[in-house]
């Protein structure tokens, strides 16, 4: 059986990648959206790659390691 604690269980280590991860994506995304400007301005759209980590898996893999947590600490006595 694999062992989900190693992945899913919240730590302040885990936090703090979290946040760095999160601040990464943000800077990325700024990064290769200047480098790119002109190409981006002629199809009018914008960076996606790093915007959608940081908008939706960062948030979304912290809410699942916050609800693992909570149900194994209840469920362990």
């Amino acid at each position: 059986m694999i062992n989900l604690d190693k992945w899913f269980l919240l730590s302040w280590k885990k936090v703090a990648i979290i946040l760095i991860a999160w601040v990464a994506s943000v800077i990325l995304h700024n990064i290769i959206y200047a480098i790119f400007y002109d190409y981006f301005n002629a199809i009018d759209g914008d960076e996606p790659f790093f915007f959608l980590i940081a908008i939706f898996v960062i948030p979304i893999y912290l809410v699942v390691l916050i609800i693992y947590t909570i149900i194994n600490k209840l469920k362990t006595p």
